[in-house]
Order: structure tokens, then C-alpha cells, then sequence
């Protein structure tokens, strides 16, 4: 449940920015689409359990964190995996 009672869904995504890869989690309120969060975001997508990795042929793994906010203004992509 989020702070206004509505119950939430967990829903995996893969968030591309300039630099790097996200893959993760992010909350949304039941029924509403990953488009719906993106239009609805301030500045910031809350991702939980993210991994980054770097954009690139080395794809190399940067780190895992269980919290990350993403600037949303660098977001390019974001859909599920």
C-alpha cells in the first residue's frame, strides 16, 4: 500500500540512460502503466534492488544498491526486461 492507501505493484524495468543500464524495480499503483509513473514523476524514479551496468560493449556490472533514484530528465528508455 502507498501513503494514500492504494495498493501497489512491484513491477521490474530496465531504464537506459546516456551512460548506464538500470535494472530494477519500481512501485506502481495498481493498474497504472510504466507510462503513467514517468508522467507523474518529479524529478526523480525511485528504482529498488537496482543493478547498474555500463552502457557499451563491456556492459561491465558497476554496482548493486537496494535504492537508487534516477534523474528522470536522463532517462531515455524505460520498459520491462
Amino acid at each position: 500500500m502507498n501513503p494514500n492507501g492504494s495498493p501497489e505493484a512491484r513491477t521490474r524495468v530496465a531504464i537506459l540512460t546516456a551512460s548506464y543500464q538500470v535494472k530494477g524495480y519500481v512501485d506502481l499503483v495498481a493498474g497504472a502503466r510504466i507510462t503513467d509513473l514517468m508522467n507523474g514523476a518529479k524529478d526523480f524514479v525511485a528504482v529498488t534492488d537496482a543493478e547498474v551496468y555500463e552502457v557499451g560493449s563491456s556492459a561491465r556490472h558497476v554496482f548493486s544498491v537496494p535504492f537508487l533514484n534516477i534523474c528522470r530528465a536522463h532517462v531515455q528508455i524505460i520498459a520491462p526486461p
